[in-house]
């Protein structure tokens, strides 16, 4: 069996630990809204999606560049596609349906929008991850303000 070359620890830099430190970062800020409100998937799990999700979109590039040829076909895209599926499966499994209620909604979308910006942070797009985390902070914070505000009937903390 022939394997790739490992990547010894001196060539190793510190921007894939930079590209990772990002997605913890905006894994544990998310993380912190459902940690607070008492909801299920709180900051671990918020900052392991993130986490999980930028270190293998960084082995993916990382194998990319070292395995690319003219007679290899290797596909970094493929992360992505399967860290949609993996957390929409994870992020279902916290969907509660009972009755004509729905709970913990926001909670699994938030988990997604996590692992999101962990493949962001994981391929180095750090003005985008940084834009995606500010506005996802906005729509968790101001806009539930303002539901509260104008529309208290409807947030009763279904999460």
């Amino acid at each position: 069996m022939e394997l790739n070359d490992p990547v010894a620890l001196t060539d190793f830099g510190w921007d894939p630990l930079l590209r990772i430190a990002g997605a913890v970062l905006a894994g544990l800020l998310l993380g912190i809204d459902r940690e607070v409100r008492g909801y299920g998937a709180g900051l671990r799990t918020h900052a392991l999606a993130s986490f999980g999700a930028a270190l293998m979109t960084v082995s993916a590039l990382a194998l990319h560049e070292q395995l690319s040829g003219p007679d290899t076909r290797i596909d970094p895209l493929r992360v992505i596609e399967g860290t949609g599926s993996a957390i929409g499966i994870l992020a279902a499994a916290l969907v509660i349906f009972t009755g004509k209620e729905v709970r913990n909604l926001t909670t699994a979308v938030h988990l997604w929008v996590a692992a999101v910006l962990g493949i962001v942070f994981g391929a180095g797009q750090y003005p985008l991850g940084v834009a995606g985390l500010l506005f996802s902070v906005l729509i968790l914070t101001v806009l539930r303000l303002g539901e509260r505000r104008w529309f208290p009937e409807s947030d009763d903390g279904k999460g």
